[in-house]
């Protein structure tokens, strides 16, 4: 641990705090830089980083174990052992250049050529060589050949049944945000979605129900829907994502598939051929990290499976595509991909029944627009919507009018409109306002809404309207009728129920309402990097105590706690020095208490006289 705490104190500050972003440890616990050493050198931390060497710096950690039994080592000792263990002449001549990288790790301290394995490192990785990890020969054996296959197959089929799954996704993603959009999705405690709204998500979506939750968490991951308090919503982005062609749509998924998968496996798959099948990727990737544990495994699953429903594998086997994704070649890979994707219209047919068919999938604004006064009948390449009274006067509530439709439907139409569509437009239309909502006067509490219309018998067939029961309607009078319930809340019951219904202010003036509530994604709060602060209170601390006798002292204070024997070189009083082999057992008011190993007895020596310490030799 002496060794390493010396090699923490002559480290920059931001080489220090990169070598440390790479291990885990709790910073909360940590004092000053021997507390640090003890930190990554505790058992958890030092697991943590060896799971993450490839089989090269693990090769090459191994040798260096192998050696350390007979006390440190050098970096020559190290290369001739791993060329003495079959190591091919890349990794022999690449020895310095990783024992610098395991350095930088803090998992040796490497002086010039000498070479120091701290004993804890050595306590965690040495019994498991050989059995749960290879042992050094087999680590150090050359790399597998990479299958290169050379057979001129036209791959475009590959490619056409990839971008079908990716379209279907990015389809099947945009109808979940639609139907969040009409009604939010409610989570349960115990997590996951409530089986009603899941159910009604994968109808909506077209998805088995067994498949739901991996296209919402995707979605999720994406950005795409938030959940405010105990329900999801679609957020502001995933509204602007519905607006974008399927291309950009896929690419959106595509950076977050990509950006979720740890950054050496990135790196491991782009040296692979497109031939390699998914068994053989993953002996590969457990081959190239032989340590690896759960984040290996996460990844290689995220990684395999997850690239099946974008389109990035088939089968499991590797598209095309999969290969420039990962190289973060997004252009390439939306451009190859969305070639395949079925053509986007901008011209439907409307029929005579109120039904209107598209020919292919529909511009996403145009499409948008449409929804607004039209249902949703069925989704595929060609997709069907239907205009009725209620859903006209849907969108008569969100701010259309007669003209306005009957306008964006004839810039749409390939056929012209219809008389039974512009007559159910013009009727609704007329309708609209019939019935008006608005907010109860304060006599009426508990009541917070109002319900108003010149037509008694409308009045009195929402009073006895049993689908309206959940909203609770009384009648006050021939033209009125009142609910405990926001004028909001009534507002959609009634239009559910297709009614003609109209929210008003309290000066009579109709007023749109937008069932359509878009989330605003929460800006993260700043986050103190307990890193940085660690090294703050780090280095004051070596600067506030930075004296070579305040430094002499922590570390025959660690030694004495490690119960560690050290080489102490004393100065004497001719001017010589003398080293003595000591146990440190305490120290105090600058003086060091210990037991000679050699001799037998307790010695006191003040700090004053302490030239230097070190790390007894091995076998003291």
């Amino acid at each position: 641990m002496l060794e390493l705490a010396a090699r923490l104190r002559g480290l920059s500050r931001d080489s220090l705090a990169a070598a440390l972003h790479s291990r885990e440890f709790d910073p909360s616990a940590v004092r000053d830089l021997f507390d640090l050493a003890e930190a990554v050198l505790a058992p958890d931390s030092i697991d943590h980083i060896v799971g993450r060497l490839d089989r090269r710096r693990l090769a090459v950690l191994a040798a260096a174990i192998e050696l350390a039994a007979d006390g440190d080592t050098t970096s020559g000792a190290v290369q001739s052992a791993l060329v003495h263990h079959g190591a091919s002449a890349e990794l022999s001549e690449a020895t310095s250049e990783l024992l610098d990288a395991l350095t930088e790790l803090l998992l040796v301290v490497r002086i010039g050529e000498r070479v120091h394995v701290p004993s804890s490192v050595i306590a965690r990785v040495a019994p498991r060589l050989g059995g749960e990890l290879p042992a050094v020969a087999e680590l150090a054996s050359p790399a597998p050949p990479v299958l290169v296959v050379n057979d001129q197959v036209d791959r475009t089929l590959l490619d056409r049944r990839a971008a079908e799954t990716a379209y279907a996704t990015v389809a099947a993603t945009a109808e979940v945000l639609a139907a969040l959009g009409t009604q939010p999705a409610r989570e349960l405690a115990k997590g996951g979605l409530a089986l009603p709204d899941s159910k009604r998500l994968a109808e909506a979506s077209g998805t088995a129900l067994d498949a739901l939750p991996r296209l919402f968490h995707r979605a999720d991951e994406a950005g795409l829907v938030v959940r405010e308090g105990a329900f999801w919503l679609e957020s502001e982005l995933g509204a602007s994502w519905s607006l974008k062609s399927a291309e950009g749509r896929w690419r959106r998924l595509a950076e977050c598939w990509r950006d979720r998968i740890p950054e050496p496996l990135r790196e491991l798959v782009t040296r692979r051929s497109e031939s390699l099948t998914a068994s053989t990727l993953r002996d590969d990737v457990r081959w190239f990290y032989p340590a690896g544990g759960r984040w290996l495994d996460d990844g290689i699953e995220r990684l395999v499976d997850e690239a099946e429903a974008l389109g990035l594998a088939v089968a499991g086997e590797p598209a095309p595509t999969a290969l420039l994704v990962l190289a973060g070649d997004f252009d390439r890979a939306a451009a190859r991909l969305s070639a395949h994707f079925p053509a986007q219209v901008d011209r439907v047919y409307l029929q005579h029944d109120l039904s209107i068919v598209s020919p292919g999938p529909l511009e996403p604004s145009l499409d948008a627009r449409l929804r607004g006064f039209a249902d949703v009948e069925g989704r595929d390449l060609a997709s069907t919507y239907r205009v009725s009274a209620a859903s006209v006067n849907r969108g008569l509530a969100a701010g259309e009018s007669a003209d306005s439709i009957l306008d964006f439907l004839r810039r749409l139409s390939l056929t012209g409109i219809p008389q039974p569509l512009a007559y159910l437009v013009g009727e609704a239309s007329a309708r609209f306002g019939s019935l008006r909502v608005s907010v109860a006067d304060e006599a009426d509490a508990p009541a917070r809404s109002a319900i108003r219309s010149d037509d008694e018998q409308l009045v009195r067939t929402l009073a006895v309207d049993q689908s309206l029961a959940p909203i609770g309607l009384r009648q006050t009078g021939p033209h009125r009728l009142l609910s405990r319930f926001t004028p909001e809340v009534v507002f959609w019951a009634l239009s559910d129920a297709r009614y003609p219904v109209a929210a008003e202010d309290s000066s009579g003036n109709i007023i749109r309402l937008r069932r359509h509530h878009l989330a605003q994604v929460p800006d993260p709060a700043p986050k103190a990097d307990p890193i940085e602060a660690l090294l703050d209170l780090v280095l004051a601390e070596g600067e506030a105590g930075a004296t070579e006798q305040a430094w002499l002292a922590r570390q025959l204070e660690a030694a004495a706690r490690a119960k560690e024997t050290l080489t102490v070189t004393v100065r004497m009083p001719g001017g010589d020095t003398a080293d003595y082999l000591l146990a440190p057992a305490s120290v105090a008011n600058g003086r060091l208490r210990a037991r000679d190993r050699k001799a037998d007895i307790e010695r006191t020596l003040p700090l004053s006289a302490i030239a230097a310490v070190s790390p007894a030799p091995a076998g003291a």
